[in-house]
């Protein structure tokens, strides 16, 4: 019994940085594209509204 406790752990732990591993392949393909879209357009950042302020700031990754 301690064996199958043991297995079933790793195995959950194993899941979990998997998922964590795609996560984080996810947002860096993300982030590879909005560089490529905006070194192709020419532009310098995504401007987005401070809802309070109603200020244009550029977008922080």
């Amino acid at each position: 019994m301690p064996q199958l406790i043991l297995i079933l752990l790793i195995a959950g732990i194993a899941w979990l940085g998997y998922r964590k591993f795609i996560a984080d392949a996810e947002r860096l393909a993300r982030q590879r594209e909005r560089v490529r879209r905006e070194q192709q357009t020419g532009t310098q950042g995504t401007l987005i509204k401070d809802p309070v302020t109603g200020e244009y700031r550029v977008k922080k990754d």
